[in-house]
Protein backbone atom coordinates (compact mmCIF):
# COMPACT_ATOMS: atom_id res chain seq x y z
CA UNK A 1 0.00 0.00 0.00
CA UNK A 2 1.27 3.33 -0.91
CA UNK A 3 2.08 5.91 1.66
CA UNK A 4 -0.53 8.62 2.11
CA UNK A 5 1.16 12.28 1.09
CA UNK A 6 -0.56 14.96 1.94
CA UNK A 7 0.90 17.80 -0.26
CA UNK A 8 1.32 21.49 1.10
CA UNK A 9 1.79 24.45 -1.47
CA UNK A 10 3.01 27.57 -1.56
CA UNK A 11 1.69 31.25 -1.70
CA UNK A 12 2.30 34.64 -3.83
CA UNK A 13 5.45 35.16 -0.45
CA UNK A 14 6.69 32.09 -0.18
CA UNK A 15 8.33 29.23 -2.90
CA UNK A 16 10.37 26.15 -2.60
CA UNK A 17 12.22 26.74 -5.92
CA UNK A 18 14.19 23.62 -5.39
CA UNK A 19 16.11 21.18 -3.13
CA UNK A 20 18.91 18.44 -2.95
CA UNK A 21 22.13 17.64 -2.20
CA UNK A 22 20.89 18.29 1.33
CA UNK A 23 20.05 21.88 1.01
CA UNK A 24 17.11 23.84 -0.09
CA UNK A 25 16.17 26.82 -2.27
CA UNK A 26 13.49 28.84 -0.77
CA UNK A 27 12.11 32.51 -1.31
CA UNK A 28 10.64 34.62 1.31
CA UNK A 29 8.80 37.52 -0.57
CA UNK A 30 12.06 38.85 -1.95
CA UNK A 31 14.76 37.12 -0.20
CA UNK A 32 16.10 34.03 -1.24
CA UNK A 33 17.74 31.76 0.79
CA UNK A 34 19.73 28.91 0.97
CA UNK A 35 19.47 26.57 4.17
CA UNK A 36 20.62 22.58 4.93
CA UNK A 37 17.60 20.18 4.91
CA UNK A 38 18.45 16.42 5.36
CA UNK A 39 15.35 15.39 3.69
CA UNK A 40 17.17 16.73 0.45
CA UNK A 41 19.47 13.67 -0.23
CA UNK A 42 18.29 14.01 -3.90
CA UNK A 43 20.06 15.76 -7.01
CA UNK A 44 18.62 19.14 -7.49
CA UNK A 45 17.19 20.36 -9.80
CA UNK A 46 18.99 23.35 -10.75
CA UNK A 47 22.88 23.63 -9.92
CA UNK A 48 24.30 25.28 -6.75
CA UNK A 49 25.85 27.75 -9.40
CA UNK A 50 22.75 28.57 -10.32
CA UNK A 51 21.19 28.58 -6.78
CA UNK A 52 24.05 31.26 -5.45
CA UNK A 53 23.41 33.46 -8.25
CA UNK A 54 19.51 33.83 -7.09
CA UNK A 55 20.33 33.81 -3.70
CA UNK A 56 20.90 36.79 -0.73
CA UNK A 57 21.61 34.46 2.07
CA UNK A 58 23.37 30.74 2.93
CA UNK A 59 23.42 29.23 6.21
CA UNK A 60 26.54 27.23 7.37
CA UNK A 61 26.15 24.70 9.96
CA UNK A 62 28.33 25.09 12.94
CA UNK A 63 27.84 21.70 14.62
CA UNK A 64 24.42 19.68 14.62
CA UNK A 65 22.34 22.38 16.79
CA UNK A 66 23.54 26.42 15.64
CA UNK A 67 25.68 28.30 12.62
CA UNK A 68 26.19 31.30 11.07
CA UNK A 69 24.70 33.22 7.91
CA UNK A 70 27.05 33.69 4.99
CA UNK A 71 25.67 37.16 2.72
CA UNK A 72 25.72 36.11 -0.52
CA UNK A 73 24.20 39.83 -2.16
CA UNK A 74 25.04 43.17 -1.35
CA UNK A 75 21.91 44.90 0.14
CA UNK A 76 20.35 41.86 1.68
CA UNK A 77 18.21 42.90 4.75
CA UNK A 78 18.58 40.46 8.16
CA UNK A 79 15.09 41.08 8.98
CA UNK A 80 11.70 41.92 6.66
CA UNK A 81 8.54 41.07 6.39
CA UNK A 82 6.34 38.63 3.97
CA UNK A 83 2.48 37.89 4.01
CA UNK A 84 0.23 35.09 3.90
CA UNK A 85 -3.17 35.97 2.92
CA UNK A 86 -3.76 39.95 4.76
CA UNK A 87 -1.43 38.77 7.36
CA UNK A 88 1.96 40.30 8.08
CA UNK A 89 4.89 38.11 9.70
CA UNK A 90 8.23 39.45 10.48
CA UNK A 91 11.10 36.71 9.68
CA UNK A 92 14.89 37.23 10.73
CA UNK A 93 18.04 35.32 10.59
CA UNK A 94 18.39 33.17 13.65
CA UNK A 95 21.53 31.05 14.48
CA UNK A 96 19.24 27.77 14.49
CA UNK A 97 19.00 28.19 10.93
CA UNK A 98 14.97 28.98 11.26
CA UNK A 99 13.74 32.37 9.87
CA UNK A 100 10.38 32.68 12.34
CA UNK A 101 8.17 31.04 9.64
CA UNK A 102 7.58 26.89 8.99
CA UNK A 103 6.18 27.18 5.31
CA UNK A 104 4.89 23.30 5.07
CA UNK A 105 2.30 24.78 7.83
CA UNK A 106 0.29 26.75 5.39
CA UNK A 107 -2.28 24.31 5.22
CA UNK A 108 -3.03 23.86 8.28
CA UNK A 109 -3.37 27.51 8.20
CA UNK A 110 -5.77 27.13 5.65
CA UNK A 111 -7.73 24.67 7.68
CA UNK A 112 -7.53 26.60 11.06
CA UNK A 113 -9.29 29.53 9.11
CA UNK A 114 -11.70 26.92 7.53
CA UNK A 115 -12.63 25.23 11.14
CA UNK A 116 -12.79 28.52 12.92
CA UNK A 117 -15.47 31.38 14.03
CA UNK A 118 -16.21 33.99 16.08
CA UNK A 119 -15.27 33.54 20.50
CA UNK A 120 -14.31 29.85 19.55
CA UNK A 121 -11.54 28.89 21.77
CA UNK A 122 -8.05 27.89 20.31
CA UNK A 123 -5.13 26.64 21.65
CA UNK A 124 -1.57 26.81 19.82
CA UNK A 125 0.56 24.61 21.89
CA UNK A 126 4.99 25.12 21.41
CA UNK A 127 3.25 27.83 19.68
CA UNK A 128 6.97 29.23 18.37
CA UNK A 129 6.60 32.73 16.37
CA UNK A 130 2.50 32.55 16.22
CA UNK A 131 1.75 31.99 12.66
CA UNK A 132 -1.09 29.97 13.80
CA UNK A 133 -2.15 32.13 16.82
CA UNK A 134 -2.45 35.16 14.42
CA UNK A 135 -4.18 33.01 11.73
CA UNK A 136 -7.03 31.97 14.40
CA UNK A 137 -7.44 35.37 16.13
CA UNK A 138 -7.73 36.84 12.37
CA UNK A 139 -11.18 34.77 12.70
CA UNK A 140 -12.01 36.12 15.97
CA UNK A 141 -11.10 33.45 18.03
CA UNK A 142 -10.12 33.56 21.85
CA UNK A 143 -6.58 32.34 21.06
CA UNK A 144 -4.19 30.98 23.93
CA UNK A 145 -0.40 31.25 22.95
CA UNK A 146 1.72 28.42 24.68
CA UNK A 147 5.70 28.58 24.13
CA UNK A 148 8.28 28.00 26.80
CA UNK A 149 10.73 30.86 25.11
CA UNK A 150 9.81 34.59 26.16
CA UNK A 151 11.89 35.17 23.15
CA UNK A 152 9.42 33.43 20.98
CA UNK A 153 6.53 35.21 22.30
CA UNK A 154 7.77 38.81 21.77
CA UNK A 155 8.29 37.68 18.37
CA UNK A 156 4.81 36.25 18.42
CA UNK A 157 3.70 39.67 19.76
CA UNK A 158 5.39 41.38 16.66
CA UNK A 159 3.20 39.63 14.37
CA UNK A 160 0.08 39.70 16.19
CA UNK A 161 0.58 43.60 16.11
CA UNK A 162 1.94 43.76 12.15
CA UNK A 163 -1.32 41.88 10.95
CA UNK A 164 -3.04 44.46 13.06
CA UNK A 165 -4.87 42.36 15.53
CA UNK A 166 -4.90 42.44 19.57
CA UNK A 167 -5.87 40.45 22.56
CA UNK A 168 -4.54 36.76 22.31
CA UNK A 169 -3.82 35.74 25.44
CA UNK A 170 0.29 34.47 25.74
CA UNK A 171 1.36 31.91 28.30
CA UNK A 172 5.06 31.44 29.17
CA UNK A 173 4.65 28.12 30.30
CA UNK A 174 5.99 24.62 29.60
CA UNK A 175 2.69 23.35 27.03
CA UNK A 176 1.91 19.94 28.57
CA UNK A 177 1.83 21.51 32.40
CA UNK A 178 -0.49 24.11 31.23
CA UNK A 179 -2.57 21.78 29.36
CA UNK A 180 -2.92 19.38 32.07
CA UNK A 181 -3.93 22.56 34.18
CA UNK A 182 -6.83 23.41 32.05
CA UNK A 183 -8.25 19.74 32.37
CA UNK A 184 -8.60 20.81 35.75
CA UNK A 185 -9.63 24.20 35.17
CA UNK A 186 -12.54 22.37 33.70
CA UNK A 187 -11.45 24.15 29.70
CA UNK A 188 -13.16 22.74 26.58
CA UNK A 189 -11.43 23.99 23.05
CA UNK A 190 -12.88 24.03 19.26
CA UNK A 191 -8.94 23.89 18.20
CA UNK A 192 -5.88 22.60 18.80
CA UNK A 193 -2.39 22.77 17.28
CA UNK A 194 0.17 21.10 18.81
CA UNK A 195 3.97 21.28 16.77
CA UNK A 196 6.43 20.16 19.43
CA UNK A 197 9.76 19.68 18.62
CA UNK A 198 11.68 16.10 18.26
CA UNK A 199 13.62 17.21 21.26
CA UNK A 200 11.84 19.45 24.25
CA UNK A 201 13.36 21.85 26.55
CA UNK A 202 10.43 23.57 28.50
CA UNK A 203 10.33 26.77 30.87
CA UNK A 204 12.23 25.55 33.49
CA UNK A 205 15.37 23.86 31.01
CA UNK A 206 13.64 20.29 31.72
CA UNK A 207 14.76 18.31 28.85
CA UNK A 208 11.87 15.87 27.03
CA UNK A 209 11.71 13.71 23.97
CA UNK A 210 8.77 13.47 22.15
CA UNK A 211 7.85 9.49 21.79
CA UNK A 212 7.95 9.64 25.61
CA UNK A 213 5.71 12.69 25.85
CA UNK A 214 3.15 12.01 22.80
CA UNK A 215 0.57 9.65 25.09
CA UNK A 216 0.30 12.58 27.85
CA UNK A 217 0.35 15.12 25.15
CA UNK A 218 -2.74 13.44 22.91
CA UNK A 219 -4.16 12.12 26.06
CA UNK A 220 -4.37 15.66 27.39
CA UNK A 221 -5.32 17.18 23.84
CA UNK A 222 -8.75 14.67 23.31
CA UNK A 223 -9.83 15.76 27.15
CA UNK A 224 -9.58 19.54 26.21
CA UNK A 225 -11.50 18.95 22.72
CA UNK A 226 -15.11 19.99 22.09
CA UNK A 227 -17.10 16.87 21.10
CA UNK A 228 -17.28 19.43 17.66
CA UNK A 229 -13.38 20.28 17.86
CA UNK A 230 -10.37 19.48 15.87
CA UNK A 231 -7.00 18.45 16.44
CA UNK A 232 -3.70 19.39 14.15
CA UNK A 233 -0.60 17.58 15.29
CA UNK A 234 2.65 17.94 13.39
CA UNK A 235 5.79 15.74 14.83
CA UNK A 236 9.55 15.78 13.16
CA UNK A 237 11.04 12.51 14.97
CA UNK A 238 12.65 10.15 13.35
CA UNK A 239 11.33 7.87 15.67
CA UNK A 240 7.47 8.83 14.92
CA UNK A 241 6.56 6.97 11.87
CA UNK A 242 3.21 6.31 10.36
CA UNK A 243 1.77 3.23 12.53
CA UNK A 244 3.61 4.92 15.63
CA UNK A 245 1.02 7.83 14.94
CA UNK A 246 -1.53 6.09 14.00
CA UNK A 247 -1.70 3.46 16.81
CA UNK A 248 -1.26 6.02 19.33
CA UNK A 249 -4.34 8.39 17.66
CA UNK A 250 -6.36 5.01 18.00
CA UNK A 251 -5.55 4.56 21.82
CA UNK A 252 -6.95 8.78 21.91
CA UNK A 253 -9.32 9.14 19.48
CA UNK A 254 -10.92 6.36 18.46
CA UNK A 255 -14.48 7.12 18.49
CA UNK A 256 -13.58 10.20 16.29
CA UNK A 257 -12.87 10.78 12.23
CA UNK A 258 -8.62 11.55 12.12
CA UNK A 259 -6.42 10.88 9.70
CA UNK A 260 -2.55 9.87 9.84
CA UNK A 261 -0.23 11.17 6.64
CA UNK A 262 3.05 12.74 5.82
CA UNK A 263 3.44 16.37 5.13
CA UNK A 264 5.01 17.17 2.03
CA UNK A 265 5.78 19.93 -0.59
CA UNK A 266 6.90 20.24 -4.44
CA UNK A 267 10.02 22.45 -5.64
CA UNK A 268 9.21 24.78 -8.36
CA UNK A 269 12.00 22.65 -10.46
CA UNK A 270 9.52 19.15 -9.47
CA UNK A 271 11.13 17.90 -6.60
CA UNK A 272 9.60 16.48 -3.61
CA UNK A 273 10.86 17.12 -0.11
CA UNK A 274 9.08 15.36 2.95
CA UNK A 275 8.74 17.67 6.06
CA UNK A 276 7.28 15.48 8.74
CA UNK A 277 3.99 13.06 9.99
CA UNK A 278 0.49 14.54 10.43
CA UNK A 279 -2.12 13.78 12.48
CA UNK A 280 -5.55 15.70 12.07
CA UNK A 281 -8.58 14.32 14.40
CA UNK A 282 -12.03 16.30 13.60
CA UNK A 283 -12.70 19.29 11.14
Amino acid sequence: MSTPKLFTTGWADYELIDAGGGKKLERWGKIITIRPEVQAYFKSGKTFDEWYKMANWEFISKGSQSGSWKKLKEFSPKQWEIQYKKLTFQLQLTKFKHVGLFPEQKINWDFISENLGFENRFLNLFAYTGAASVVARKEDATTFHVDSVKQRITWAKDNMELSELDRIKWVHEDALKFAQRELKRGNKYKGIIMDPPAYGIGAKKERWKLEDKLDYLMENASKLLQKDGFLILNTYSPKIDLKFLERKANNHFRNRHFEVKELWMKTTTGKELYYGNLLRVGG
